[in-house]
Formats: C-alpha cells, sequence, structure tokens
C-alpha cells in the first residue's frame, strides 16, 4: 500500500467517524426539550424570537454568529470578532439557507446542521473534517 493510500484510508475512516458521531449526536439532541428537527434534518433551538420580516434566499443577511463542532470547540466567531458578518443568503451553507428563512430579524436560534447541509464530505479545514455537524447560534440583525 503506497502512502497515499494510506492517507486516503486515514481520511476515510475519519471522514466515516465524523459522519457516525454527528448523526449520533443529531438523533440524542433531537430529543431535547425545545429542539426543532425539520424534514431535512436540520435542527434548532430558538433562544430569542424576533419580531420582525423574516429574509429569502435572494436577500443579504447581517448576522453575528458563534460557530462551534459538536465538542464545543470554536471554529468561527464573528461573536468573537465584534463585527457582524453580511453575505447573499443563497451563497453560504445549506442550512444556513434554510434556517435563517425561518427567522424573524431580531432572533437569535442555535442551528445543528448536520454535514449534508454543511461541507458534506469536504474537508474544509483541519477543524471542520469530512462530513462534519457543526453547530451555529446565530443572531439575524437585519437584510436588504
Amino acid at each position: 500500500m503506497s502512502v497515499s493510500d494510506k492517507l486516503a484510508q486515514i481520511n476515510a475512516d475519519k471522514a466515516a467517524a465524523n459522519l457516525k458521531t454527528g448523526l449520533d449526536f443529531l438523533a440524542s439532541n433531537k430529543t431535547k426539550e425545545g429542539i426543532t428537527e425539520l424534514a431535512s434534518g436540520l435542527q434548532y433551538e430558538i433562544l430569542v424570537m424576533g419580531e420582525g420580516p423574516k429574509p429569502l434566499a435572494t436577500h443579504e443577511v447581517t448576522c453575528h454568529y458563534h460557530g462551534t463542532m459538536i465538542d464545543g470547540s470554536v471554529f468561527d466567531s464573528s461573536v468573537q470578532r465584534g463585527t457582524p458578518a453580511s453575505f447573499p443568503l443563497n451563497r453560504v451553507i445549506s442550512g444556513w439557507t434554510e434556517g435563517l428563512q425561518l427567522m424573524p430579524t431580531g432572533s437569535k436560534w442555535r442551528f445543528f446542521i448536520p454535514s449534508h447541509l454543511a461541507y458534506g464530505d469536504r474537508q474544509l479545514t483541519a477543524q471542520i473534517g469530512a462530513n462534519s455537524t457543526l453547530i451555529f447560534e446565530v443572531e439575524l440583525i437585519s437584510f436588504r
């Protein structure tokens, strides 16, 4: 077996482990009080319910967010940077596109995003491996 074959096997094993860990986490998480699971597999928890309008996929949203792995380690956070982020809602991971359209402006929700609604089988960073389940606390500030 070549070095590249061994590396490919290690990566495949990590991806399979990430998928199983994520599925197990989501199966347990959906039984908790306050968690809603959608048909897509996206789960959310309402932390603060806003009263403003809801964005469409074609809008540009401005949000504060805090992204963690299921072990709690932070991989990205506009909150820590102190500056909200703005982006077209149809140009982000599908878990965000689906979830944010449900949120009235002024809301803060926690999303539990299965890998198929995040980055799928792609190794995004050293921290976000293939088949990773992601958790985001998202505050919808505004959209246009």
